[in-house]
């Protein structure tokens, strides 16, 4: 994913839960949730480059459990809709 696309994405995805330790950067349990999906593997084989497997995880999960893809997914398609990228 470039910069760009990460931009964007960035800015309709949830912050990161606020917790006692300093939180991971929300671009790398992204992208460690994004190799998971493109590979099909389980969550204990994500690289240790995308940081703890667990965390992304957790990442994914409190997102599914809030919608958050869901309203990712819409704002993204609402914007490309009227920016006429969208047929």
């Amino acid at each position: 994913m470039t910069d760009r696309q990460w931009a964007r994405l960035e800015a309709v995805l949830p912050p990161l839960p606020k917790i006692e330790r300093k939180p991971r950067d929300r671009r790398q349990c992204f992208d460690g949730i994004w190799w998971r999906a493109r590979t099909g593997s389980v969550w204990r084989d994500v690289p240790e480059r995308y940081g703890p497997w667990g965390s992304a995880y957790m990442l994914f999960w409190r997102w599914q459990i809030e919608g958050a893809w869901a309203k990712a997914v819409k704002e993204l398609q609402v914007e490309a809709d009227a920016a006429r990228h969208i047929e």
